[in-house]
């Protein structure tokens, strides 16, 4: 049967197995592209720097989980805001309102605002909160520190500091119940007759007056604490670990599809040039492949990866080195079969050299055997990398599916129910190499007489 791309095509269409192996990689690539568009590449090279998720929850479920709830579980929140400034003599005042429509039945665990000011002199901050029920409560009324000059200041006002303690003690006569040792955050969302969360639209103002120049905030955040977030939650150390799932996407089709074709690539012209040249030469260099088919592959990564170095880049070249050998057995036995016909021996008598028979009589013959092998050598690659970092032996600056699984076998996430820190890794491994498995079992089916019918 000639196994023209056509006719390999044809054959494949007709397979379902295939054809799902082709929908999943799709939809990996597809995810692929959306880690690249919608995640900043900053949030890929900060993955392991803790400043830069200190807005996060720590362990926080995911957001979905309240769909499965009687009882909605505060959602963190991290609150963008609507703008405003104006004049009004010489004082410039601008304003920023953060609302949101509180609907859960617990108490937020704190709240946070994080600003950037560019100003001159020292312009005064004021933050105030109106409940639903239109009750008004001043925060914050503070003085930015004063330079006399245009310049840059950062800082964050935390719901349990003092200063708002004070200001809103004026409210607690309002209250029906004792609020001795109840949080900031707890006055300002319960009801007024009972201890139990007041539902409805608050909307947090922040306000900024200047009288030298107009000024800005360059970032201006309000944080609502709670203890779901995102799609896939938080780990120990804040991160959201979409990113990291997401990341981990093109990282592993990476991986995965780098060593199988340099595997493949490999074992097929090695194998073919041994059985094409066979006697002395042949000899000799399935000795060496023997050599290298014995050795134990596991534990001569992991002293690779201790020794030389972790990275990537040098874990997809030993997984290429180990990953050769089994290829050039087969691709051997397969040339000394090709190198008897009829054609390529009338290409030696017409005195074609031995580079060219090899590359246009032999090797594309062996072409759907090389995609086969390409589909199926993928997930042992990916789960060799997993295994690998989940060891500890991975490269730490890359969000790879292997590492989360690390960080959250350091952090006893297993014996802490911490399920959406190790479920959704682990299926993620699975289905991508269930993909590959597909099209591989799909082209064997091809190729292989006893299969193909």
């Amino acid at each position: 049967m000639s196994f023209s791309p056509k006719v390999v095509w044809k054959e494949f269409s007709h397979s379902k197995i295939g054809i799902t192996g082709i929908v999943i990689l799709a939809v990996l690539f597809f995810m692929s592209a959306v880690a690249f568009v919608t995640i900043p590449l900053e949030s890929f090279k900060t993955w392991n720097d803790p400043t830069s998720w200190l807005l996060y929850p720590k362990s926080a479920q995911p957001a979905w989980v309240n769909y499965f709830q009687s009882e909605k579980i505060p959602e963190h929140l991290i609150l963008k805001p609507a703008s405003t400034s104006q004049q009004i003599g010489p004082v410039y005042f601008l304003t920023n309102s953060f609302a949101v429509n509180y609907q859960y039945d617990g108490f937020p665990s704190d709240f946070i605002y994080q600003y950037t000011a560019k100003y001159s002199g020292s312009p005064l901050l004021q933050i105030s909160v109106t409940r639903p029920d239109g009750i008004k409560m001043q925060l914050v009324s503070t003085s930015l520190p004063f330079v006399n000059y245009t310049a840059t200041y950062g800082s964050m006002i935390f719901s349990t500091q003092d200063v708002i303690a004070k200001n809103i003690a004026s409210a607690k006569n309002k209250y029906a119940f004792p609020l001795d040792g109840v949080s900031s955050e707890k006055i300002i969302f319960s009801e007024l007759d009972k201890n139990q969360v007041l539902k409805g639209l608050y909307v947090f103002r922040v306000h900024l007056y200047d009288v030298s120049e107009k000024p800005t905030l360059v970032k201006s955040n309000l944080i609502l604490g709670g203890k779901v977030y995102g799609i896939m939650g938080t780990d120990e150390l804040r991160r959201d670990l979409s990113v990291g799932l997401l990341w981990g996407t093109p990282l592993a089709l990476f991986i995965g599809i780098t060593v199988s074709i340099g595997s493949v690539i490999l074992g097929l012209l090695y194998g073919v040039y041994a059985g094409y040249k066979g006697r002395a030469t042949d000899e000799v260099l399935m000795r060496f492949n023997d050599i290298i088919y014995a050795m134990p592959a596991l534990p001569l990564l992991i002293i690779l990866a201790v020794t030389i170095g972790n990275s990537i880049f040098l874990m997809v070249g030993f997984l290429v080195i180990f990953g050769w050998v089994g290829i050039a057995k087969v691709s051997r036995s397969m040339a000394l079969q090709i190198k008897t016909l009829q054609y390529v021996e009338a290409s030696k008598l017409m005195g074609q050299k031995d580079y060219k028979i090899i590359f246009k009589h032999i090797l594309p013959q062996l072409l759907p055997y090389a995609f086969a092998s390409i589909a199926i050598s993928v997930p042992a690659a990916i789960t060799t990398e997993a295994g690998l970092s989940f060891l500890g032996l991975g490269d730490p600056t890359f969000p790879t599916w292997g590492q989360i699984l690390h960080d959250a076998s350091s952090y006893s996430a297993a014996a802490r129910g911490m399920w959406w820190w190790i479920l959704p890794p682990g299926i993620m491994i699975a289905i991508t190499g269930l993909a590959f498995v597909f099209m591989g079992q799909a082209m064997d089916g091809i190729i292989n007489p006893k299969l193909r019918h």
